[in-house]
């Protein structure tokens, strides 16, 4: 539990929407420190509206591809994020749920049902594939990543491989996963689940050449950030039926599901997508977990120490 503070004025944009950009330069004005949300954008104008005196950003998110860091670094700004246990076990089981719902036809079947078209049973009736003996491939070995290799093996004995900038020993050990390079990866997988932060050097990691190395059985997974999917080739893959489905958390042009609406690619209209809002770490748990690390990260910072979760910036 931590600790009242009376020595810290607070400032709070109560709306519970997002926060408009004339409202956030005016909000921010004379602020020590800011707490972001992933849906602001913290670039050098919103720095410099708050002031010279700004010392840090706190942000309520485990990503942090919202905040010009290279800015945050020009002007001594500390920034942070809310990694931690709770979220990646809530994410880890949103994939799983993701996993599932392709492989059964979850969505698919309750529309089907809810439209009264249910008229009885057939053996060949909406046939999925099982999860159990498949082979899951994991794009980003870390906590997330990791959290869903040990629910998947442990829980139904799939066979995990995976692939990052380097090697996880530790998740080597603890479900036998294998390494191997990204496009053999692609070519193995039953299914595909990405968890790697959006960096210049992810965005489109997934894209057209990507996706025809998968297996045309094979599914993919993304809980992480959007635009390191190509949406508009994963609509053609999907159409095409090159891969059997996705299941989506996070969109390219977000909040759009679809980046241009003059084209004729549109997610929404694939039935064989899975369609979530952003809410894979949307658990009580996650969420108040998410809070206490930002309030231990802006305390430890108040009190002259070394923030546990500070960003490194390169």
């Amino acid at each position: 539990m931590l600790e009242a503070r009376s020595d810290i004025r607070l400032k709070i944009y109560k709306p519970n929407k997002k926060i408009t950009e004339t409202a956030l330069l005016s909000g921010v004005k004379g602020a020590d420190i800011i707490l972001s949300l992933l849906t602001e954008k913290i670039d050098s104008s919103v720095m410099d509206a708050a002031g010279k005196q700004l010392k840090m950003i706190a942000n309520y998110a485990v990503g942090f591809d919202n905040i010009d860091l290279a800015a945050a670094k020009e002007r001594g700004i500390t920034v942070t994020n809310t990694p931690g246990p709770e979220l990646s076990e809530a994410v880890a089981e949103h994939a799983v749920a993701l996993i599932f719902a392709l492989a059964h036809r979850i969505v698919e079947t309750d529309n089907f049902t809810r439209a009264g078209k249910y008229k009885g049973w057939g053996p060949k009736m909406f046939l999925g594939t099982d999860v159990r003996g498949k082979t899951l491939g994991i794009i980003g070995g870390g906590a997330i990543g990791t959290a869903l290799a040990k629910k998947m093996h442990d829980g139904l004995g799939v066979a995990i491989i995976y692939t990052d900038i380097k090697r996880n020993e530790a998740l080597e050990g603890a479900v036998g996963a294998t390494y191997m390079e990204k496009n053999e990866l692609l070519k193995k997988a039953d299914f595909v689940s990405i968890h790697v932060p959006l960096l210049l050097s992810t965005r489109h990691l997934i894209g057209e050449a990507e996706l025809k190395l998968m297996k045309n059985t094979a599914f993919l997974i993304n809980t992480s950030r959007g635009p390191i999917v190509d949406e508009k080739a994963l609509v053609i893959a999907l159409t095409r039926g090159d891969i059997a489905g996705a299941g989506l958390d996070v969109y390219e042009c977000e909040p759009l599901i679809d980046c241009d609406p003059t084209d004729t690619y549109e997610l929404r209209k694939c039935a064989n997508a899975v369609l979530t809002p952003h809410t894979a770490s949307a658990t009580i748990e996650a969420r108040q977990a998410m809070s206490r690390v930002a309030a231990e990260n802006i305390l430890a910072f108040l009190d002259g120490k070394t923030p546990p979760n500070a960003v490194k910036v390169s």
